[in-house]
């Protein structure tokens, strides 16, 4: 699920550490799965999360 610049914008700020906390496990948890030779169950996932961390980080950024 993709997360709308939008909806970001509209969280507290312990809202926005949950999920950027919660996205970056997900993205060790694939980068440990192709580590160990096995290939990822979808390619797109591990861009698509680094793309809502960036997301999120911009964000709390602007917030400051």
């Amino acid at each position: 699920m993709e997360l709308k610049t939008k909806d970001l914008r509209n969280m507290n700020d312990d809202e926005l550490n949950e999920k950027l906390k919660s996205l970056k496990e997900s993205l060790l948890r694939e980068r440990s799965a192709v580590a160990m030779g096995g290939a990822p169950a979808s390619p797109g996932k591990t861009r698509s999360l680094r793309r809502q961390i960036a997301r999120i980080l911009t964000v709390m950024e602007e917030k400051k």
